[in-house]
């Protein structure tokens, strides 16, 4: 009897783990397959290694590019890539169904860049003094003054910002360290952001974004700029829109008293 698919993807995550892989980067492999795995029980098929073929992993990241960012196709690629080669030499499979099978060409769609009047409204649905709109004021101006990746952002624990000298240690993709400078705006949002953690009942938290149970995710992250982008009119925010602004206009607007 042909091995579940699952099942294997559990093994294959504490491999990933076991090689000192983050969180995030076995969660998003784990991703590829289980969605490549629902894909086959839609079709009527049954999610085992049976079922793991070259034509039938070629149809479905084709229907992928039809409906999803280039990038994102792209990750679901590596991801399961990622899983076939390690079924071979593990042994479960004989030979790699994704050898030679290249991610569909896709053009990537140029992300959109929130307006001055957008930002202006984002920022706005932070005003009040609750610990979400301080701790969320100072998510977006982090992500709009320094072009921070989503894990990155999540990842900072309080020792990794100094105010006093206007800057934060950053470790990015493959715990690589760098600083990133603050602007003023922003060194103000987290002091005020700070001074409300105080009275968080998880204050004693290493993260510096709290969310009720920890740490905020990256997904939490993601969570909230979609309900505070729609509170502002804004469709489909994301950290990726914030980031884009960040590295275009923001600067400009810095000097703006409204903002």
């Amino acid at each position: 009897m042909a091995e579940h698919i699952a099942d294997l993807a559990a093994s294959f995550r504490r491999h990933v783990r076991a090689e000192g892989r983050s969180e995030r980067t076995a969660t998003v492999y784990g991703q590829a397959i289980r969605f490549h795995s629902a894909w086959l029980v839609a079709q009527g098929r049954t999610a085992t290694l049976d079922e793991l073929s070259r034509a039938g992993i070629r149809n479905w990241l084709s229907e992928l590019a039809d409906v999803l960012e280039p990038s994102t196709v792209r990750t679901r690629y590596k991801g399961l890539r990622r899983f076939c080669r390690w079924l071979v030499a593990e042994g479960e499979l004989e030979v790699d169904p994704m050898v030679g099978l290249e991610v569909p060409h896709v053009v990537d769609r140029p992300v959109p860049v929130l307006s001055d009047d957008d930002l202006a409204a984002l920022l706005k649905t932070c005003n009040g003094r609750t610990f979400n709109d301080r701790r969320d004021e100072a998510v977006i101006r982090l992500l709009l003054d320094c072009g921070l990746r989503v894990s990155e952002l999540s990842g900072l624990d309080v020792a990794d910002v100094d105010l006093n000298r206007e800057v934060a240690t950053v470790t990015g993709k493959g715990n690589k360290v760098r600083p990133i400078y603050l602007g003023a705006r922003t060194i103000r949002a987290v002091d005020r952001y700070l001074r409300e953690r105080r009275r968080h009942r998880l204050n004693h938290h290493d993260a510096l974004l709290l969310s009720q149970r920890g740490r905020l995710s990256p997904d939490g992250i993601r969570d909230m700029l979609r309900v505070r982008g729609a509170a502002a009119g804004i469709s489909d925010l994301h950290p990726h829109r914030s980031a884009t602004l960040g590295r275009t206009t923001f600067c400009s607007l810095a000097v703006r008293s409204a903002i």
